[in-house]
């Protein structure tokens, strides 16, 4: 069994807590639009290879700056040492940033319904945008509002076998989801850094999920 990857959510200057958990995870994500001013300081200090991510409120997110300056950080991440840059699919322009990022980074481009769960044809439609687009690994993020939501999701990323997928659903009918991606051949899955820092409804701790991973491969 492949061994599923941990991407721990860091949203705050946590450092410490940030270092506890840095073991048991393959990926760390920076919010920037979470952690705000001096941000690239808690970057410099990862140990672990790193996203960065400066979400937009419409999916999620806190940023509150314009989006030229939202930009401006994500670039300047680059040159921090960001392993992926996860930028919107949904972004102005996005077809001209995306070269940006891939001269010195992993493109991830994402797509959050912070609402509902689309149709299937309409997901399947999102990914061959993200793939048409540039992207390097292609995110896709749903609201569980039933629990068929959580299949309907999962289904998606044995259907594009030659694309790096991320994909499950948010909220507290999506937890099967974001435990199973990563072993229905997701990248990667999200955790928080710890309990009561969770970046999207749903997530579990770094090592909840690094414990129930080592009960799946006994």
């Amino acid at each position: 069994m492949i061994k599923p990857s941990i991407c721990a959510c860091v949203i705050n200057k946590d450092i410490e807590a940030v270092s506890e958990i840095e073991p048991l995870v393959d990926f760390l994500e920076v919010r920037i639009d979470l952690i705000g001013e001096g941000w690239e300081e808690t970057a410099r200090q990862l140990n672990k290879p790193w996203i960065a991510c400066n979400r937009i409120t419409s999916e999620g997110g806190k940023w509150q700056g314009n989006e030229a300056r939202r930009k401006e950080e994500l670039l300047k991440a680059i040159q921090l040492g960001a392993s992926i840059i996860d930028i919107e699919l949904t972004t102005p322009n996005v077809a001209n940033f995306v070269p940006l990022i891939k001269k010195k980074a992993k493109c991830l481009l994402s797509y959050h319904d912070t609402e509902k769960t689309p149709p299937p044809d309409e997901l399947k439609k999102i990914i061959k945008r993200q793939i048409a687009a540039g992207a390097d690994i292609c995110k896709l993020v749903t609201t569980a509002t039933e629990a068929a939501d959580n299949l309907t999701v999962l289904s998606l990323i044995p259907q594009f076998p030659q694309a790096n997928i991320i994909a499950f659903t948010m909220g507290p009918l999506g937890l099967s989801s974001r435990i199973l991606s990563p072993l229905c051949g997701s990248f990667l899955t999200y955790a928080s850094v710890k309990k009561g820092a969770e970046a999207a409804p749903g997530q579990l701790t770094a090592n909840e999920l690094h414990n129930l991973y080592n009960l799946v491969q006994r």
